[in-house]
């Protein structure tokens, strides 16, 4: 779990260079600046400065039908509204590859450096960085550990007792691929176009080069064709998203387009056809301990509408955690060992983005017995295989408890967990490990949870409704919030009004453009 770096190197400007193309270098991220330097094409994402307001949106269960629509036609509307100027300037100016991410209103594409320096000139664009890549994660082969251990330490057999085995639930991972042939996935997969997606292009239906998307799907929803269980969550279907190529690499671009293919799989938003959960056993693996926020945007949306999202805490150990795991909207999930001690891989917290105690829970994660290539099995180890059984977990609950929210999982989740090693939650085996009977109890009598207030930017405005403050429109920046001077013209809407101000007073030059409300004249 890698991510390509570029040198950094910070182009120096003359005095006599336009005010335009002044402002567009600092809409340019440094990454991008550096690769724009040979004068070749460059891959780059755009982001727009617009975003919709996801609190109108209440996620509970999947969105509920009617709000599921709503929000998906916002998303797009929004994304058509602000994108025009943009697009018709990359084609004309030769542009290849230009891809909508309706989702978090940005765009994708390959341009000239002169076309990026153009572009970002408009006033609508918020960023543009490069467009990177991070390499596959590949399954740890490990020795045998007795079949089916870790399915008895979260307890999932007294819980298929009951009669819950996932039916109707829809489980969808991210990953290398799934190979859809073998014997414990066959007949889960919940077939058709709106059940598989590959961004790169390169295989129509289900494939998996490396094993490691086939190993963390049977963790998740495999049966028993090879003598034993081996998944959490049998009676439920599957669906995938393909982000690595055949190479074993994931451009940036193609992880948004994914997140953005689970919103509406079959293009249609008046069709419930969206997962209940996704698992992710990927992240920013060079990058161990830093919080990189390039995915909280997604997240926050795929939650918006219903859909559960686990990611691999990371196996860096006491280096720290990883991104996406370590982000206010990521659920991270450490691995335990068959003694049920935490390894001294699993990465640990507390959290870089917002502090909070990480991982969120820790479940089996070493001598792990999934699916292989072909036919055959493999025993694997790694938080990448400790995941899926939050993911399958995940499913078992909405079988029981449908319209349940993301929330309401979550809590469940960890308020179920068994407490192990120090006393009470920590930043190594999180809440504590997957215990999936008492979730399921709980789950249908813990209160409500009280509203996520998040502030990633600390500008001391929450990004949610129902936290006390004005909700802060971007939480990614803290120049932007309800109380910041609106800069008249510049196409960005600073105060969080829904408009960009177009005359009054000027914004004060000290006080780093927040004046608690000063210079907002209308």
């Amino acid at each position: 779990m890698s991510v390509a770096k570029h040198p950094i190197a910070l182009a120096m400007f003359g005095l006599a260079m336009p005010w335009s193309a002044v402002i567009g270098a600092t809409v340019i991220d440094p990454d991008l600046q550096a690769a724009m330097q040979s004068g070749a094409d460059v891959a780059f994402i755009a982001q727009f400065s617009e975003r919709v307001d996801l609190s109108v949106f209440p996620g509970q269960g999947q969105g509920g039908g009617m709000q599921l629509a709503a929000l998906l036609w916002a998303l797009r509307n929004l994304a058509d509204e602000s994108q025009g100027s943009a697009v018709e300037l990359l084609k004309a100016g030769g542009a290849t590859r230009i891809i909508e991410l309706w989702s978090i209103n940005a765009l994708a594409a390959t341009a000239s450096p002169d076309l990026v320096r153009d572009l970002a000139t408009l006033p609508e664009i918020e960023r543009i960085k490069l467009d990177a890549t991070l390499a596959a994660p590949s399954p740890e082969p490990t020795a045998s550990a007795p079949s089916e251990w870790n399915l008895e330490a979260v307890q999932v057999p007294a819980v298929w007792g009951q009669g819950l085995t996932g039916a109707g639930s829809v489980v969808a991972g991210m990953d290398t691929g799934v190979d859809a042939s073998h014997p414990d996935l066959v007949g889960r997969w919940r077939a058709g176009s709106n059940s598989w997606f590959d961004p790169n292009g390169e295989h129509p239906t289900p494939y998996d080069r490396s094993g490691h998307g086939t190993g963390t799907m049977s963790v998740a929803v495999g049966g028993d064709a090879g003598g034993t269980s081996i998944g959490v969550a049998p009676g439920a279907k599957w669906i995938a998203v393909k982000i690595f190529n055949d190479a074993g690499v994931a451009a940036l671009s193609g992880i948004h387009q994914g997140f953005q293919w689970l919103l509406d799989p079959d293009g249609n938003p008046g069709t419930a056809d969206i997962p209940d959960v996704v698992n992710n056993s990927w992240g920013f693996a060079n990058q161990v301990g830093e919080c990189i926020l390039e995915f909280q945007s997604d997240l926050e949306v795929l939650k918006a509408v219903g859909i559960a999202v686990v990611f691999a805490a990371g196996n860096q150990g006491s280096l720290g955690s990883v991104s996406p795991a370590n982000n206010p909207d990521g659920f991270g999930v450490g691995a335990v060992d068959s003694t049920l001690k935490v390894t001294w891989t699993s990465g640990i917290g507390p959290s870089p983005c917002d502090g909070r105690i990480f991982p969120e829970v820790v479940a089996p994660g070493v001598g792990i017995r999934a699916a292989d290539l072909g036919r055959g099995y493999q025993s694997v180890s790694g938080t990448s295989f400790a995941a899926p059984h939050v993911a399958g977990a995940i499913a078992l609950l909405r079988q029981a408890h449908p319209d349940a929210s993301v929330a309401a999982l979550e809590q469940a989740l960890k308020a179920g967990a068994t407490d192990i090693g120090s006393a009470g939650a920590d930043n190594t085996a999180g809440h504590g490990l997957l215990n999936l009977p008492v979730a399921l109890d709980l789950l249908g009598t813990l209160p409500p949870p009280g509203p996520v207030c998040t502030d990633v930017d600390g500008d001391a405005f929450f990004a949610e409704a129902d936290c006390g403050t004005p909700v802060d429109c971007n939480d990614l920046d803290p120049a932007i919030n309800p109380a910041a001077c609106d800069i008249k013209g510049d196409g960005i809407d600073q105060d969080c009004d829904g408009v960009d101000r177009r005359s009054g007073k000027a914004c004060p030059t000290a006080g780093g453009g927040t004046g608690g409300g000063k210079g907002k004249n209308k």
